[in-house]
């Protein structure tokens, strides 16, 4: 279990060279990226089901073409996936935070928000709940979105493949900011994001097996040993609905150009469209 106390204990750094930093000694964490290459890093354990958090500050200023990923992934061409992304920004435009839920190496199923506050100011706490029953996003602790177990009505589900903790920064300037029409402009680089207080509260993978749940919470987060189980309340469904209602920019269940012949089975079943 990691308790965010150590990035040392906790990550890898897995690429970048001198991009990928750990600071602080080990309490907090950089990424950068410049006109040569991006960074990352990766947890050192593997885990099946779980609470993640992060703290994160992203790429202030022009990051237009710039995308911060933070995810949770399996390996191999059928892994299972569950993804943040910080599509970066203009000057004064807001960044998009595009969601991803992969299965068995196939994913469309992409949700993007804006966010209600600068996410590069300061540090803002950026979440995963992943249970048999459910996935939830959350940003400071209110959600953004659930996708729900569905394998009932022949759905695939993450729900068998140990998954490591994963983030990098990189250039995606083909598509990422306006689809593509806007370039990273390298005068601005590098480019750096930002970590601090990753704490996972989960399964801990061993051999494909779980055999260790951790109960430690990040001071900043309310303690809930309960996510095995965890849903939303009614408080969380307010939240829910105030999100998607006035920050969602995409959602594919309401994509009806995208599937002329239904709309995926998930979709028809789900509360929140």
């Amino acid at each position: 279990m990691a308790t965010g106390d150590n990035f040392y204990q906790d990550v890898d750094l897995t690429w970048g060279d001198y991009r990928a930093k750990i600071l602080d000694g080990g309490k907090s964490l950089s990424l950068t990226l410049d006109k040569t290459s991006g960074s990352g890093f990766r947890s050192k354990r593997e885990y099946l089901f779980g609470r993640i958090d992060m703290e994160l500050k992203l790429v202030s200023g022009d990051s237009a073409g710039t995308v911060t990923a933070y995810y949770l992934s399996s390996e191999g061409p059928y892994h299972d996936e569950i993804d943040f992304e910080f599509l970066g920004n203009s000057s004064g435009e807001p960044y998009i935070v595009h969601t991803n839920v992969y299965t068995q190496g196939k994913g469309n199923r992409e949700q993007q928000f804006y966010l209600w506050f600068d996410p590069t100011k300061k540090f803002h706490t950026y979440s995963i709940v992943w249970n048999p029953k459910r996935i939830i996003f959350l940003v400071d602790n209110i959600p953004i979105r659930e996708y729900n177990n569905e394998e009932a009505i022949g759905v695939p589900f993450p729900s068998k493949q140990p998954m490591r903790v994963y983030s990098s920064l990189w250039d995606a300037d083909q598509w990422a900011t306006r689809g593509g029409l806007v370039k990273t402009n390298w005068s601005n680089a590098p480019f750096t994001a930002y970590y601090r207080n990753f704490n996972a509260n989960a399964c801990v993978s061993s051999l494909g097996s779980s055999t260790n749940c951790g109960s430690k919470m990040s001071k900043s987060i309310p303690t809930n040993n309960g996510w095995q189980t965890q849903g939303l309340d009614a408080n969380g469904r307010r939240f829910l609905r105030w999100v998607q209602k006035y920050y969602m920019i995409y959602n594919y269940c309401a994509d009806l150009k995208r599937f002329p012949n239904g709309r995926p089975r998930e979709c028809r079943r789900s509360r929140f469209l």
